[in-house]
């Protein structure tokens, strides 16, 4: 009877091995920690903040002329006949318009600063995506989780953060 228990256990193992052998090696990066890093990173939110602020002083002007013509309007009103009341009403709300639509053209969801950032970060995230496939390849990992982006996770020991190595193979260590 034990002889057959002891098969029947060795059998069990047997099959479940390959299960078990199988197990996904799961490592970590920060992404966040990744990008600080990278001075390529740091020159292209350095360029869009320079466009950003241009694009801004852009869209201020144009309100604040708006808004000077508001002023205007405001004080000059009850000497206006009803023609050039409707006239620069008109002409107020054409400025309010322009304001608005360079302010949507600019940074919008579809807009010039969205294309200008997904053409200066594009580059740098495809360079990471690649360091990563590469050592994952070398290491032979087969899952990697951003730990910036799991507000669930609580612990990850040291030994699982890849993010050092991604930044060497990246050059930036």
């Amino acid at each position: 009877m034990k002889r057959h228990f002891y098969i029947l256990c060795a059998l069990v193992c047997a099959l479940a091995w390959p299960m078990i052998a199988q197990a996904q090696k799961v490592v970590y990066l920060d992404m966040q920690y990744i990008l600080r890093n990278l001075p390529q990173y740091e020159t292209a939110n350095e360029q869009l903040s320079m466009i950003s602020k241009r694009w801004q002083k852009e869209v201020d002007a144009l309100t604040a002329e708006a808004e000077l013509l508001e002023t205007n309007y405001q004080t000059e009103q009850i000497f206006l006949s009803p023609e050039l009341k409707r006239k620069r009403e008109e002409e107020i709300l054409q400025k309010q318009n322009e304001a608005l639509e360079l302010k949507r053209k600019y940074f919008g969801k579809d807009g010039e600063l969205f294309k200008k950032r997904e053409a200066l970060l594009k580059p740098i995230q495809d360079e990471i995506y690649q360091a990563v496939q590469d050592i994952c390849g070398e290491k032979k990992y087969d899952v990697v989780k951003d730990r910036s982006a799991d507000p669930s996770l609580i612990y990850m020991s040291s030994k699982l953060d890849i993010s050092d190595l991604v930044l060497e193979k990246l050059g930036a260590k």
